[in-house]
């Protein structure tokens, strides 16, 4: 199963949760799909053993035989191929690699190059409380790359859904928080109880919602703020899974890079009670 661990704002513990529910969960994988910033590592740890490119296709135009029609810029949808005069003129950072200039060009002029912009890491992390080892991912987008979700796309190839997948989303309700979301089992929106956490959770559930997916909520710093998002839970009949109070040994573990789940038995408990939690929710 794949559990996409989500927020619809930056700054609400989701790397905490998702890595330490990876580290207590038998059979996991935890897979970081916050390409632009990943951080699960810093928490895991993990032996890296391979190393991929991935690459965008994008066209390269043979000027002896491009008669300038301009077809392949009518056909751009984002607007990375414009016609000068005869000439056409390309602009590799607006590319998605479709291929569709390459598909109407009546001349055959237009070839395809593969451009990097970005990289996979694959390796093994250490569980805690005896969970063992699991597989680990993570994207990196190159720095100046602009356009995330096809390294999404290639980390998220290596799950395995008879693992318990852990996918670390990016935070918000974008194009790549999207794409890491489609194809999930069930999703976990992080947030905090404060006036923005509950507008961005809002905005985050509507996507899951559009998508079919079923969600549940974790409230982290949950002796903070107010009561809004649990009357907002309940009103939508969203479970909540976990409430975490702030906590300063919590607190003390993330600023040295520890994960609270190997330092606590305490916390242990709490994410492999929320890891059977989920199990729950997604199984019939």
């Amino acid at each position: 199963m794949i559990v996409t661990v989500a927020s619809g704002k930056g700054g609400t513990g989701k790397t905490t949760i998702a890595t330490n529910l990876a580290l207590v969960s038998p059979g996991a994988q935890y897979l970081d799909c916050d390409v632009e910033e990943p951080n699960g590592h810093l928490f895991l740890r993990p032996e890296i053993s391979e190393t991929r490119e991935v690459t965008l296709p994008i066209p390269r135009i043979d000027e002896k035989l491009c008669n300038g029609c301009g077809l392949c810029a009518e056909a751009c949808e984002f607007n990375a191929l414009a016609r000068v005069g005869k000439k056409i003129m390309s602009f590799p950072d607006l590319c998605h690699g479709c291929g569709a200039c390459l598909f109407v060009c009546p001349e055959k002029a237009i070839s395809e190059e593969q451009k990097v912009i970005g990289r996979l890491e694959i390796g093994r992390a250490h569980g805690a409380g005896g969970a063992g080892e699991f597989d680990f991912a993570h994207g990196i987008s190159r720095i100046g790359n602009p356009l995330t979700p096809p390294i999404i796309k290639e980390v998220k190839k290596l799950a395995r859904k008879e693992n318990f997948v852990v996918v670390d989303a990016p935070p918000g309700t974008s194009c790549p928080m999207v794409q890491t979301l489609i194809g999930s089992d069930f999703c976990l929106f992080v947030t905090e109880p404060t006036p923005f956490g509950l507008n961005d959770l809002e905005l985050a559930v509507g996507v899951a919602r559009q998508l079919e997916i079923p969600c549940g909520i974790v409230i982290n710093r949950s002796d903070s703020g107010d009561q809004r998002i649990r009357d907002y839970c309940a009103r939508e009949n969203i479970p909540m899974l976990l409430e975490i109070p702030f906590d300063r040994d919590l607190a003390f573990a993330y600023s040295k890079g520890e994960a609270i789940s190997q330092t606590s038995l305490e916390y242990t408990r709490k994410f492999a009670d929320l890891h059977d939690r989920i199990v729950r929710e997604i199984t019939p």
